[in-house]
């Protein structure tokens, strides 16, 4: 950036030398009485200053981008915190308020909300915004959003709210958390929102599964949310959007790639991570931590995992991890769309979608997740995405590898299912170190 910035001054300083000279001849001509000649010079004067502003132009717009390049979706970070001088008055508030009791995703959803992970949402979407999301893939302002953010509650629930402006959020505990300014309550179509977020209306399907168990109506409005009711599970590694942009900041990094997990890093997930970093300034390890399907690996075990890989194979000063306190909802595409916009927030310019990304069973095609990016709008979408093929160790290159660079055949890779290394795992029997770190592997295996 240095050398950029002095060559640009040494361009800049040229150009202007180089405007004094034809100023200077221009002037010399008029003293001679050359018209012609002062005439030519006016014009070359005039054609001189209107390149070197175009060049002024142009290199701000370029700097610009990069420097804008980490700017919030929508333009600035949505925070609905309440402030600390206010909170005491506001929980009196809220105590004399109707409550609705929320799921665990719906909680989740609420925390993202208030520190601006899902800017530029202000609380629960609209009527109108729903149907826009789940018919046209976007908010009514053209920004691309692929999953309704809604508060579900039931018909019965729906008669005793009716007539109120605003109600208090409650947890599994009964604990206020949030308020919620009652705009209106609509009628979900459950049907079509499975049919274009989670492309099935399956129930086996986890996130079809959580949206028809809750209530077929939803509460629209800004919220306020209390942050001292937020306990973290792993306080070290837990960042809001501003904390960990103020770290990207602090380290130099201007280009920072996410990786989206809700599983242990094996050494394919590894390879994808070392090949981006190859081409950014920073890698943010992005675990999701909140709910989840009951066979997936928990989070405690997994941030085992993570720390003992990042300590030993990876550059401390190239990488971060901090965790998400998100509830999966197994979207595959849509979710790919919906991390993107996440990972953004958090001050990424980059994010992994491998293989599969944010899929469950066989509800989508491998490569669904990157194709969904060819129908949304990139520009505002602004986060890019980096595409990978699935990897694996390939034994005659006796490297990592995909398709893309390796010509041997699928006899010749090292590739294991989720299934099949927790038989191994359960055996006591460790995967290959071409698919597992060692230290991993072994912590995988005390688990379980």
């Amino acid at each position: 950036l240095h050398y950029c910035v002095l060559g640009l001054l040494g361009y800049w300083v040229i150009g202007l030398l180089g405007y004094w000279v034809i100023a200077f001849l221009r002037y010399l001509a008029s003293c001679l009485s050359l018209l012609s000649l002062s005439f030519f010079f006016v014009i070359l004067l005039l054609a001189s200053r209107f390149l070197f502003l175009l060049d002024i132009i142009r290199v701000t717009a370029f700097f610009g981008g990069v420097f804008m390049s980490l700017e919030p979706y929508g333009g600035k970070l949505v925070e609905r915190c309440v402030k600390s001088e206010e909170v005491n008055e506001w929980r009196e508030w809220g105590a004399s308020l109707k409550n609705i009791q929320i799921a665990p995703r719906i909680e989740s959803d609420v925390y993202l909300l208030a520190i601006g992970a899902l800017s530029p949402l202000e609380g629960f979407v609209s009527k109108k915004e729903y149907d826009s999301i789940i018919n046209e893939m976007k908010l009514s302002n053209g920004l691309p959003w692929a999953i309704p953010i809604t508060c579900q509650i039931t018909k019965e629930k729906l008669v005793e709210l009716k007539k109120e402006k605003s109600v208090s959020l409650v947890n599994t505990e009964n604990k206020i958390i949030a308020t919620l300014d009652v705009n209106e309550i609509f009628e979900l179509d459950k049907k079509r929102e499975a049919e274009k977020v989670f492309r099935t209306i399956d129930t086996a399907h986890p996130g079809v599964f959580k949206l028809f168990e809750l209530g077929e109506f939803s509460v629209a409005g800004k919220i306020k949310y209390d942050l001292t009711t937020f306990i973290p599970e792993f306080t070290e590694y837990t960042n809001t959007p501003r904390q960990l942009r103020k770290k990207f900041k602090e380290s130099g990094w201007r280009t920072i790639v996410a990786f989206q997990t809700r599983n242990p890093v094996h050494r394919a997930h590894e390879y994808l991570q070392k090949c981006a970093l190859e081409i950014v300034d920073g890698l943010l390890l992005h675990p999701i931590v909140g709910e989840i399907k009951k066979d997936d690996i928990p989070a405690n075990i997994r941030m085992e995992c993570y720390k003992t890989l990042l300590n030993n194979y990876y550059p401390a000063n190239r990488v971060c991890l901090s965790v998400l306190p998100m509830a999966m909802r197994y979207a595959g595409p849509s979710e790919a769309i919906h991390h993107s916009i996440i990972r953004r927030n958090y001050g990424c310019t980059h994010i992994i979608i491998g293989r599969d990304h944010a899929g469950v069973g066989n509800y989508y095609d491998p490569y669904d997740a990157q194709k969904i990016f060819d129908y949304v709008d990139k520009e505002k979408l602004g986060i890019i995405p980096l595409f990978f093929e699935n990897s694996f160790y390939c034994k005659k290159c006796k490297q990592m590898a995909t398709s893309k660079t390796c010509p041997h055949s699928e006899k010749e890779q090292v590739f294991l299912s989720g299934t099949k290394l927790r038989e191994l795992l359960k055996e006591g029997v460790l995967p290959p170190e071409e698919f597992s770190r060692k230290e991993v592997a072994q912590i995988l295996m005390r688990s379980l």
